[in-house]
């Protein structure tokens, strides 16, 4: 089960930033699967006035193996948020769990006019 959760007020970011977000969680989400015995995460899309901030979390623990992945998941993740001017971080949230948090930043003038929170 996933859980979703949003803050703050959209920007009108663009097809690439919508994309890199959707890709991010689609990639963050395999990753629950693959490499954690936790079947649930959360996702939190919190918006400001400087961008997106996209988390997937899940409580963990570990699994054991790699479910046959490239081991290219975070890197794409990285790249991907790198293209647009952001960045990724992953790894143990302290919980047991594991955590990967993006900021995917919104050009200035698409959110000038804009109400965000």
């Amino acid at each position: 089960m996933v859980t979703v959760e949003r803050r703050g007020r959209a920007a009108k970011a663009g097809a690439g930033l919508e994309l890199a977000a959707f890709r991010i969680v689609q990639e963050a989400l395999t990753n629950v699967l693959r490499h954690s015995t936790a079947r649930t995460a959360t996702v939190e899309l919190a918006w400001d006035r400087g961008g997106l901030a996209v988390t997937v979390a899940d409580p963990g623990p570990a699994g054991g193996g790699d479910a046959g992945g490239s081991g290219n998941g975070l890197t794409g993740m990285r790249e991907r948020a790198a293209a647009l001017g952001g960045s990724v971080e992953a790894g143990p949230d302290g919980a047991g769990g594991w955590r990967v948090r993006a900021r995917l930043p919104v050009p200035a003038a698409t959110t000038e006019n804009g109400d965000t929170t």
